[in-house]
C-alpha cells in the first residue's frame, strides 16, 4: 500500500508498504479522508519520531474484521481515535481520561495518510465510532478536533453570559468559535494577525474580531462594556499571545491553555496579582470518548457546522502541498487527504 512517510515538513515521501495484517481483535479500515491537524506540521515535536508515518483525524470504511470482533462488519464507515483511555486506572475513574498512560502510548498502525489502517484491540474497543450518514468521510476528520474543544470548554466551564476571548483563529479557534456560539455565548471576540483567518473568524460567528499586534486587552474592553474577557482560550503557543491572555482575562476567569509551547519557554507570572483576582490558568490535552461522541452528534445535528472549514481537498500525492498549506497558515483552514486513488473529491 502506498504512505505518506514523514521525514520533515518540507520532505513527506510517498512510499511503499506491506498492508497491515490484523489480529483476532482488530480492524483493518480503507482510509477515507485524513485532516492535516496544526500538530503535525508542530516539527520539533514530530521530527524526534520521524520518519513515520503521521494522520489521526481520519475516517473510513472496514475492509477486515478479526475473528473475535462483534460490534462491526465490513463496509462499516467509521471514525477511528488513534489515542484512547484504558477507563480503569485512577485517572480515567476520576474523569481525566486524557491523562491515563495507556491514551498517551495508542495509536494507529501506521497513521490515517496511507491507504489502510489495522486498528488495535484497544482502540477497536474504545475509539471507533460508526459514523452516521448525515456525516461525510470529509466532515468526519472533524471529530477528533471537535472533541478536544469539547473537553476544553468543559474544563474552562464556559456558559452562556460569558465572554469569550479566543486568541489565535486557526482550525482550533475557528472550532472554539463556532462551539461557544452553538451554546449561545453572550459574546465572543477573537484574535488573529492574519487577515485570512480574521475573516474566517467573523464568517464563523465572531462577535468582535481584534488585529493581535493591536491592544488586545484595550480593544477587549472597548466591546465588552469596560470589562476584560471572562473566559480566554489560547489557541496558539507564541509568548505573546500568552502574554495577552494575562493581561485581558477578568477577576474571577478562566484561561485555557489549547496549544503548547515549544519546550524550554518559561513565562513569568505575577502571581499576587493572579492570587487577588482569583484567576483560574488550565490546560487541556485530547479528547476522552465522551468527547468524541459528544463532537460526533454536534456534527451530525449541524449544531456546529464544519463542512464550510475546508479549503483544500488533496490526494496522497499532494500531501506535501498540503503540509506546507498547513505549516504557513496563511490562506487555507482546514486541508484534508484523500489517500485512496478511486475516491473522489466532493
Amino acid at each position: 500500500m502506498r504512505v505518506a512517510m514523514y521525514y520533515n515538513n518540507k520532505d513527506i515521501r510517498i512510499e511503499e508498504m506491506p498492508k497491515p495484517k490484523i489480529g483476532p481483535n482488530e480492524l483493518l479500515v480503507k482510509t477515507m479522508a485524513c485532516g492535516i491537524c496544526g500538530s503535525d506540521v508542530m516539527e520539533w515535536y514530530r521530527i524526534k519520531k520521524a520518519p513515520r508515518v503521521l494522520g489521526h483525524e481520519m475516517t473510513g470504511e472496514i475492509g477486515e474484521i478479526g475473528d473475535n470482533v462483534k460490534d462491526f462488519k465490513v463496509g462499516d464507515r467509521v471514525f477511528v481515535s488513534h489515542h484512547v483511555p484504558c477507563n480503569k486506572c485512577l485517572y480515567c475513574l476520576d474523569g481525566q481520561h486524557t491523562v491515563c498512560e495507556i491514551l498517551h502510548n495508542t495509536n494507529l498502525d501506521p497513521g490515517g495518510f496511507s491507504e489502510f489502517v489495522r486498528v488495535p484491540k484497544i482502540n477497536v474497543e474504545c475509539g471507533t465510532f460508526s459514523l452516521p450518514n448525515e456525516i461525510s468521510f470529509e466532515d468526519g476528520t472533524f471529530i477528533e478536533p471537535l472533541g478536544c474543544v469539547v473537553r476544553g470548554q468543559r474544563r474552562a466551564n464556559i456558559k452562556s453570559n460569558h465572554t469569550v476571548l479566543v486568541i489565535g483563529s486557526g482550525i482550533s479557534g475557528l472550532l472554539h468559535i463556532k462551539l461557544a456560539c452553538a451554546k449561545g455565548v453572550e459574546r465572543v471576540i477573537a484574535t488573529d494577525i492574519n487577515e485570512y483567518r480574521m475573516n474566517a473568524a467573523k464568517k464563523s460567528g465572531a462577535d468582535v474580531v481584534i488585529n493581535a499586534r493591536h491592544d488586545v486587552s484595550a480593544r477587549v474592553k472597548e466591546a465588552n462594556e469596560g470589562r476584560l474577557a471572562d473566559r480566554i482560550i489560547v489557541c496558539t503557543g507564541a509568548v505573546s499571545a500568552i502574554k495577552q491572555a494575562l493581561k485581558s482575562i477578568d477577576a474571577g476567569g478562566t484561561i485555557l491553555f489549547f496549544a503548547p509551547t515549544e519546550p524550554g519557554v518559561d513565562i513569568f507570572l505575577p502571581f499576587n496579582e493572579f492570587w487577588s483576582s482569583q484567576t483560574t490558568l488550565t490546560t487541556t490535552y485530547a479528547a476522552a470518548p465522551n468527547d468524541l461522541e459528544r463532537a460526533i452528534e454536534l456534527i451530525r445535528s449541524r449544531k456546529v457546522n464544519v463542512h464550510d472549514m475546508i479549503t483544500h481537498r488533496l490526494s496522497l500525492a499532494e500531501i506535501s502541498k498540503g503540509f506546507q498549506l498547513v505549516a504557513d497558515a496563511n490562506e487555507s483552514i482546514k486541508v484534508i487527504i484523500k489517500p485512496r486513488k478511486e475516491i473522489e473529491f466532493d
